[in-house]
């Protein structure tokens, strides 16, 4: 693990997206990011986990300049020196997508040629990617062996793979052109656990290597295995973050306890109701109307903003007797 006074590498700060519905969002607004902050450095895995729709998958493509043409963007995202909100659409083609940035998608079978090989489109990742290198097929076999495939899966064509192995070679892809921060994009969507298993623990190996990750996922029990910390997203904003150790052991918001109590180890408890329509978000704290809480707290009514306790950010009115600082600017992953 990295020491934790390195430069983080990825530094996000008051990001929004949202989206505007017909011209000038005359038939509304959609607030898919709501200031959203952290910092991922060297050697962290950040699982962002929530349910879906809750604006994850979103957030990863603003990152990477993917949004649609109605997409709107506030607040700052800087790769090293790099602001990756306002960086053209060259410059993140030519310097952030494959190179300083891997992307590994939903549903990787789906993003992959049918009719060539895995080991062929591996390979022209490398050749793009990694013009100076003098045998890309040599280093091909080398992202394959550390994404977890054997080289004869190489040969192999998309829809003779399992999903698990499909996996793996966007793992291998997104590594083609060295990446220093990995986005993973609910990688395990479909997978039975063993293999959700190898899948996660491919990109713990790698963040061992000093690379970051952000896992984006709903499956808290993937991200109990191998994030170092844990970012909670409900209805477009971080609600807690934090070491994941702590977050998971000892949830502090409402919906972190909710998310665990619904696993089968935790008892496998439903949260009751539906998230709210991220183009009407309530007053207050989103979470109010489906908290068992809530009763008890009537300041639930006012705006519920992040507040620091130690490595620990919580956005409640929680009953924690802790001094408690106001995060303004920023909510970091220390």
């Amino acid at each position: 693990m990295t020491e934790l006074g390195t430069s983080p590498l990825l530094a996000v700060d008051q990001l929004s997206v949202r989206f505007l519905l017909g011209p000038g969002g005359r038939r509304g607004i959609v607030h898919a990011v709501s200031e959203v902050g952290f910092e991922l450095r060297p050697g962290q895995v950040l699982a962002l986990v929530g349910e879906s729709g809750c604006g994850k998958s979103v957030l990863a493509a603003s990152l990477l300049g993917l949004l649609p043409a109605n997409g709107q963007l506030r607040g700052a995202a800087r790769l090293g020196e790099l602001d990756l909100l306002r960086a053209t659409e060259r410059t993140l083609a030519a310097e952030v997508r494959g190179r300083d940035v891997g992307l590994v998608p939903q549903s990787a079978a789906s993003h992959l040629t049918p009719v060539r090989t895995v080991g062929a489109q591996l390979v022209e990742a490398v050749r793009t990617l990694r013009p100076e290198l003098d045998d890309p097929e040599a280093h091909a076999v080398e992202l394959a062996a550390r994404a977890g495939l054997a080289p004869d899966a190489l040969r192999h064509y998309p829809h003779e793979l399992s999903g698990g192995l499909a996996q793996r070679v966007a793992v291998a892809i997104a590594l083609a052109g060295e990446p220093r921060v990995l986005l993973a994009d609910e990688p395990t969507v479909g997978l039975d656990r063993p293999l959700v298993h190898r899948v996660v623990d491919t990109l713990a190996e790698l963040a061992a290597e000093g690379k970051a990750v952000l896992l984006i996922t709903h499956d808290l029990a993937a991200a109990r295995r191998v994030a170092t910390h844990i970012a909670v997203m409900y209805a477009s904003r971080i609600v807690e973050l934090g070491p994941a150790a702590e977050v998971l052991g000892e949830p502090w918001h409402p919906y972190t306890g909710a998310l665990l109590g619904a696993l089968p180890g935790g008892g496998f408890r439903p949260i009751p109701g539906n998230p709210p329509e991220l183009t009407a978000l309530p007053e207050g704290c989103a979470f109010c109307a489906r908290c068992p809480e809530a009763p008890g707290y009537p300041p639930c009514t006012g705006d519920p903003r992040l507040h620091r306790y130690g490595e620990r950010y919580v956005a409640a009115h929680p009953p924690i007797e802790a001094p408690r600082t106001e995060v303004a600017a920023s909510y970091a992953v220390r």
